[in-house]
């Protein structure tokens, strides 16, 4: 194994866990964090599903707690 496949490894799994990109680039000694993204973010297509599901629980939450704050009087 090269020792760039063990920076590609160690990007990969560290945003692939959510660790922030800010971070990363800094362990990996990136200028910026655009490096960072632009290099990295294409290998973890997970990212997306995960934070689809956080806005889905988001706005249920939302929504829930707006219902609750209604009161069951003014549902109808």
């Amino acid at each position: 194994m090269r020792f760039h496949d063990l920076r590609h490894a160690t990007a990969s799994l560290l945003l692939g866990e959510g660790v922030h990109p800010k971070v990363v680039a800094s362990l990996l000694g990136h200028s910026t964090i655009q490096i960072t993204l632009d290099t990295y973010s294409h290998v973890t297509p997970g990212l997306a599903r995960d934070a689809a599901a956080t806005l889905d629980k988001l706005v249920a939450s939302k929504i829930a707690s707006n219902t609750a704050a209604v009161g069951p009087d003014h549902m109808r």
